[in-house]
């Protein structure tokens, strides 16, 4: 069983940047990819980052690119993600997800099998 618990969320006017952080425990961290997602009220879950288990493949979803940045310290057992340039529809609830079994790296939430309970982020105009 892996336990994931977010933080670093908060108000941040827009323009602003925020570093989330996700920490795992459990069986060995390295042996997890890793995931970022958010979801809106009224809006379905998205996918936006992932990372492979020694960070030598990141993906992004369009809605994020250039703006996000993902990466891990896998003797911290720390995921993180850097968001810069935010704006008011990055609003959401964002979480953490670790997979242990992933085969191509992905951000099809159903691949994650454990989740965090979420860190709020909020955006002011």
């Amino acid at each position: 069983q892996v336990e994931v618990v977010e933080s670093g969320g908060g108000l941040v006017q827009a323009g602003g940047s925020l570093r989330l952080t996700c920490t795992a425990s459990g069986p060995s961290f390295d042996d997890l990819a890793m995931g970022w997602f958010r979801q809106a009220p009224g809006k379905e879950h998205e996918g936006l980052a992932c990372i492979s288990k020694s960070s030598d493949n990141t993906y992004y979803a369009d809605s994020v690119k250039g703006r996000f940045t993902i990466s891990r310290d896998n003797a911290k057992n720390t995921l993180y993600l850097q968001m810069n340039s935010l704006k008011p529809g990055d609003t959401a609830m964002y979480y953490c997800a670790a997979s242990a079994d992933m085969g191509g790296l992905t951000l099809r939430p159903y691949e994650y099998s454990f989740w965090g309970q979420g860190t709020q982020v909020t955006v002011s105009s």
